[in-house]
């Protein structure tokens, strides 16, 4: 028996590759399925399954494309509604995999659909449970997910999962491994661990839901603090559920190499957005005017997903060599307009005299210089609302990252305010600064070193909101 984690950490994802005796299973799929099939062929397997534990919302799957390849089934659990070929397994059916076995354990309260993978070795001995996202190390799944359609409450989805929680997984024995569907960083819960395998003794000692003596005070414990999910999780949820294109397909348009005119052209076309990848100090000294920065350094497929609207077609700058892996990431996430990338990246821009903007960088200290004497300085905080109450600039504005495309948001800033944007360290106040810069609001500075430089600056009056004194 061999168990692979296949880790992606731009989305805090984990795929697993299950074999036996020369049969493997695949759990949880990322879109780009390459790795999957050159796992398998490098160790002489034959990919018999395609398990799926439920229909993500923060990814799209491989399933379709794996499955297309390879001709296994795509097998998910009891409740299950899909719009192409699936088995739909039954609670506790086994699925026999060369010398060993998999059960499924519909386990509901993520999704209604929700199942658990528990793996049976040699000896019919349970070994190791792939929990989707009903278990992480540290949390469970978030309940506040229902689909189109289904008339749950938050607090309905929670009960399930208690229930799904205290008859399926906590009767197992202590020592059976758990392998999550994600780990630290994923918006799919609001306590995960950096780990990424436990096990059921593990968990029963330190994950507090599982330390809840009710169902009551469970559903308060897994629902209160929960923040909004990405906007994106309902979109990649229906893709996984109705079905997408090949992979391949999206790619032979995405990587289509534009001349510095074609792309200029292309860029003027309506709904059209470009996305500029590179590191955020690299962008900030220069970019093709109305491009919107997200850095490939950082978590590019969920910043994507959040702030890019998925009716928009896409133009690509990247480093050169680095347009394929832009490209992977912004389909994992479902994107599918991409159409083409700038050949020769932003130099190939700036050598043929094309206009370009930049954003003006200021540390902390020059920032506690301005503030006593500018009286139209607006100190814009794009933090969440928890990282705002926690500790901020007196009288700061707080408008989450992504927020800001909506125009009411920025509706209240004047013509003659000198805007100073922050976040925690610098990643999202330049994702906010292109936001500004787009849609016409130039007078700004981008704080190098967010919140974290900010805060050591003694002549800089902080405070904390209300409730975080509470």
């Amino acid at each position: 028996m061999y168990i692979e984690q296949l880790y992606t950490g731009c989305l805090s994802e984990a795929a697993y590759y299950i074999e036996s005796n020369g049969e493997a299973a695949i759990i949880d799929p990322m879109r780009d399925i390459e790795p999957y099939l050159e796992l398998a062929e490098s160790r002489n397997a034959k990919i018999k399954y395609v398990f799926e534990t439920h229909f993500h919302a923060d990814f799209i799957s491989g399933h379709l494309d794996l499955s297309g390849i390879t001709g296994a089934p795509i097998i998910y659990g009891p409740k299950t509604e899909a719009n192409f070929d699936v088995k739909i397994a039954k609670d506790n059916e086994m699925f026999p995999l060369g010398n060993c076995s998999i059960q499924v354990l519909h386990t509901p309260g993520h999704t209604l659909e929700s199942s658990c993978f528990l793996l049976k070795d040699e000896s019919g001995k349970d070994y190791a449970i792939f929990t989707g996202d009903t278990l992480f190390i540290g949390d469970v799944g978030r309940p506040d997910l229902a689909q189109k359609g289904e008339s749950l409450t938050t607090q309905d989805l929670a009960g399930m999962m208690y229930e799904s929680l205290q008859s399926k997984i906590m009767p197992l024995a202590d020592d059976v491994l758990v392998y999550p569907a994600h780990g630290a960083g994923s918006s799919c819960g609001k306590n995960l661990g950096s780990e990424t395998v436990s096990t059921i003794g593990e968990q029963k000692q330190t994950n507090y839901a599982l330390q809840q003596t009710s169902k009551d005070d469970f559903v308060k414990a897994v629902t209160e603090g929960l923040s909004e999910p990405p906007q994106y999780f309902p979109v990649n949820a229906s893709i996984n559920k109705n079905g997408y294109s090949s992979l391949d397909n999206v790619l032979d348009k995405a990587l289509t190499a534009l001349s510095v005119e074609d792309f200029d052209k292309k860029s003027k076309e309506e709904n059209t957005w470009i996305i500029d990848t590179r590191n955020k100090e690299i962008f900030t000294e220069g970019f093709v005017p109305n491009s919107v920065f997200i850095g490939l350094d950082g978590r590019f497929a969920e910043w994507a997903g959040s702030i890019i609207p998925f009716d928009k077609k896409l133009l690509i700058v990247a480093e050169q060599g680095m347009e394929r892996e832009a490209m992977i990431r912004l389909a994992r996430v479902g994107f599918d307009k991409m159409q083409g990338f700038l050949n020769g990246g932003f130099e190939a821009w700036k050598n043929a005299d094309k206009p370009i903007d930049m954003i003006i960088n200021v540390d902390a200290d020059e920032l506690a210089m301005d503030i006593p004497f500018d009286e139209n300085i607006v100190v814009l905080d794009v933090r969440k609302e928890t990282e705002f109450a926690d500790g901020h600039v007196k009288d700061a504005v707080n408008i989450p990252v992504t927020n800001l495309t909506d125009p009411v948001s920025i509706a209240a800033f004047e013509d003659n305010d000198n805007i100073y944007v922050h976040c925690q360290s610098g990643y999202r106040s330049t994702i906010a600064a292109s936001l500004l810069k787009k849609q016409d609001i130039h007078n700004l500075r981008n704080v190098t070193g967010g919140w974290e430089a900010i805060k050591q600056q003694e002549n800089i009056e902080t405070e904390k909101s209300v409730e975080a004194l509470n």
